[in-house]
């Protein structure tokens, strides 16, 4: 081996060796770095603040007494004067009675006088006979031959409606034959006048009248 080859060969054992070194202090000081550092943590985490509280000092001693001093005895004791209580009076009792009330007095009912009575309906004038009695206007020649046959007599009652002319319009008889009923009625129709019935104001108005009719045979 030439001198140039060993020259070479340990330059490059001397590269190898430095580069070695670089990279394994390197490593030390990256692990020494690290280890530090986590130490200062843990260190500052485990490090606790406190407050240390001071303990007071002890109380001094009472002084001594003094020497030869007199012993003074304590004062009497006087007991309070005794206060008379008065007793409270007894409570007044209220007894609630029930109490009735008076009466009211009773109100009368005062009901409303009653309405006016309506008045009376003006007096109707009944008919008048302007021939005084009826009775007169009947004569012997009026008597019914039938009846005079049959010897028929007695009394008829009638019953005349008068209109406003003063003539009859009407004739209910009643009472005795029915041949001297028929001769009543048309005898006082045709021959009967009268003074008609008025109203409230003196018009003259329909009304009815009675009367009574007596047949006889003469002897």
């Amino acid at each position: 081996m030439s001198y140039a080859q060993r020259k070479e060969l340990s330059g490059n054992r001397t590269m190898s060796m430095v580069f070695t070194i670089i990279v394994v202090g390197g490593l030390m000081y990256a692990i020494v770095t690290g280890l530090a550092y986590n130490v200062i943590k843990k260190t500052a985490q485990d490090l606790k603040t406190f407050n240390v509280e001071e303990q007071p000092p002890p109380p001094e001693p009472p002084p001594p007494p003094p020497k030869d001093m007199p012993k003074v005895p304590p004062p009497p004791m006087t007991p309070p004067p005794l206060v008379r209580m008065e007793a409270p009076p007894p409570p007044i009792q209220t007894v609630t009675t029930n109490v009735i009330p008076p009466p009211q007095p009773i109100q009368p009912v005062i009901h409303p006088p009653p309405p006016p009575a309506p008045p009376p309906p003006p007096r109707q004038a009944e008919p008048k006979s302007l021939s005084g009695s009826l009775q007169n206007l009947i004569h012997g020649e009026d008597y019914p031959p039938s009846a005079l046959d049959n010897n028929e007599q007695g009394t008829v009652s009638v019953t005349l409606t008068v209109g406003p002319s003063g003539r009859v319009t009407g004739c209910s008889p009643s009472g005795g034959p029915s041949s001297l009923q028929q001769a009543t009625c048309r005898l006082l129709t045709a021959r009967a006048r009268f003074s008609p019935a008025q109203d409230g104001s003196g018009n003259p108005v329909t009304a009815t009248t009675t009367a009574r009719i007596t047949w006889q045979i003469a002897d």
